[in-house]
């Protein structure tokens, strides 16, 4: 009997249990928000822009706003979808917890519902596969009319950067790098490029990050792409595929300076003597054992 002289729970024993579960809502509620206020003010600025890209660094080329948008729609894809799935979810939890004869009648299928959980991820795969399509022919595009070339080598375990270039009457300059210390490739700002990756050991990924590009680098075989730097500074850049014992090691770094820069730094390295071009052997461009008109196939 309860204090009232009705049947029910004692109100006495009751009422401090009730009383305290407001409290610990209050408590905990009051611990996450200062929990997020900490995490939010604890970001710093280049942190929080980094959020806002998704993850992606800051873009450094012209293909940067191709693979954003791209990045950035099939982020919102994926979320659409998994808030109707979860919703989904949460709806059959919710109105069916009871008992088991508050369910609704078992049936063998129901073809209205077959049909659209079939058609449906062929309709999300058709639109992300036509996006995927577009913004790759943009990022993948070839003028063919780039203003400067440079034959980048990726050898093991550092890399080497050919200017097709004429400098001071020369035919091109080249420079390396080391593991002790790595290479460094200077691009002027604003103006295209061409690089034409080769590797006369084993496969590498040539890689800048800022540049929202990447492409492998596969003996007996000159991949292409082209880009145009946006930004100066410096940035990073590495291999992207696992290359042997010092694979980690094997980084560089991207100079985007002005042309007057440029110019000066390629007059530099003709006369170090670093003149014509240094691939890293006949392999670089041939399959090993195969004559060279066979491995051009």
């Amino acid at each position: 009997m309860g204090s009232n002289g009705t049947p029910g729970v004692d109100e006495r024993a009751a009422g401090p249990a009730a009383a305290t579960r407001p409290a610990k809502r209050r408590l905990l509620v009051g611990t996450g928000v200062v929990l997020t206020t900490l995490l939010l003010t604890g970001c710093s600025s280049a942190t929080t822009e980094q959020w806002k890209r998704l993850g992606l660094p800051e873009g450094a080329s012209d293909r940067t706003e191709a693979v954003r948008s791209l990045w950035i729609g099939a982020w919102i894809a994926a979320l659409i979808v998994g808030v109707m799935v979860w919703a989904l979810i949460l709806y059959v939890v919710v109105r069916y917890r009871k008992r088991n004869d508050d369910a609704p009648k078992q049936v063998r299928y129901n073809l209205p519902l077959e049909v659209l959980y079939t058609l449906a991820p062929f309709a999300i795969i058709g639109v992300l596969f036509y996006y995927t399509v577009e913004h790759g022919n943009q990022i993948t595009a070839m003028s063919n009319q780039s203003q400067h070339t440079v034959n980048v080598v990726g050898q093991q375990w550092q890399w080497t950067f050919n200017y097709k270039e004429t400098v001071d009457g020369q035919e091109g300059v080249w420079e390396t790098g080391t593991l002790e210390k790595p290479a460094e490739l200077w691009l002027p700002v604003n103006e295209s490029v061409q690089f034409d990756l080769t590797s006369p050991d084993v496969i590498h990924s040539f890689w800048v990050p800022s540049f929202y590009f990447k492409l492998d680098v596969i003996p007996g075989r000159t991949n292409k792409f082209e880009l145009t730097p946006t930004k100066t500074g410096t940035f990073a850049g590495k291999c992207a595929e696992l290359c042997g014992l010092y694979h980690s090691r094997m980084v560089f770094s991207v100079k985007v300076v002005t042309r007057a820069e440029y110019d000066a730094h390629l007059r530099e390295l003709a006369a170090k003597g670093q003149t014509g071009a240094a691939v890293g052997g006949e392999d670089a461009t041939t399959i090993p054992g195969h004559g060279s008109e066979e491995g051009e196939k």
